[in-house]
């Protein structure tokens, strides 16, 4: 949704025979382009943040349904309802932003945690780390640099860097993806406790739903304990969630053990 690649002339031609439609200035239309596209050029910029993030295929926190719009140079002051960057404006090249202008602009729109989520799911898809991604953001702030500081690419779902974020906020020792004897990787592990982060796909297997078992009378036989929270779990029922993780990790176990010393005995 650009020039594409015809002179003026060919455009305009296009135009008034209905093969083109122009939304924006300097944009132009198929009959096919993306509905969203087409409305943000209407309003004088690009598919950015959180509605960029979902169009290229990360899974987005619920709360955030209107279309997030990032403006060009020029129409940065016409609307009040524009999405906008840390630093001073940048250039509009494309219809749809990608994914690290994106995550600038959203830093501004989302939540802490639901920004931090989405950035998980980009360097664990990507294989990219935390430094990777700081040199290829267009913009960094303190606020972006505090929250960078709190991602981990190991994560492996949205739920399970939920429920690290607001764990380590409360003081508790979060180990990210640690592997356990005879059980392999779990998600989380607080002392003794190792946490797993369920979705509603992984029990339609009967390989998993086997496999899980397995793993927790494993973890079992080492006095590890396993808790399953799924999505509902940690979105809808925290309160509930964290109190009875509370009731498995006394005070002392959800820090790392001190290691025994030959003073001690």
């Amino acid at each position: 949704m650009s020039a594409l690649g015809h002179g003026d002339a060919a455009l305009r031609r296009m135009v008034r025979v209905g093969a083109l439609t122009r939304p924006g200035r300097g944009w132009y239309a198929t009959p096919a382009a993306d509905d969203d596209a087409v409305e943000a050029a209407r309003r004088g910029g690009c598919v950015s943040c959180v509605s960029a993030l979902r169009k290229h295929g990360f899974w987005v926190p619920p709360g955030y349904h209107e279309l997030h719009v990032r403006p060009s140079r020029h129409n940065r002051t016409k609307r009040r309802d524009f999405c906008s960057t840390p630093g001073g404006p940048l250039p509009v090249t494309t219809s749809l932003d990608p994914v690290p202008t994106a995550l600038v602009c959203a830093a501004q729109c989302m939540t802490a945690e639901d920004w931090i989520i989405v950035t998980d799911s980009v360097l664990n898809t990507w294989g990219w780390t935390v430094e990777r991604l700081r040199a290829e953001l267009p913009q960094v702030n303190a606020k972006i640099e505090t929250m960078l500081a709190k991602c981990d690419p190991r994560s492996q779902s949205g739920t399970e860097t939920a429920v690290r974020v607001r764990l380590r906020a409360r003081g508790f020792h979060v180990e990210v993806q640690p592997k356990v004897d005879e059980v392999g990787y779990v998600d989380l592990k607080v002392g003794r406790l190792l946490i797993e982060c369920d979705s509603k796909l992984h029990h339609t297997s009967r390989e998993n739903y086997l496999k899980d078992r397995r793993r927790d009378r494993k973890s079992l036989a080492q006095q590890l304990l396993t808790i399953r929270v799924t999505y509902d779990d940690v979105l809808y029922g925290w309160e509930e969630t964290l109190a009875d993780i509370r009731a498995v990790t006394d005070a002392d176990r959800h820090r790392p053990r001190r290691k025994r010393r030959k003073s001690d005995s």
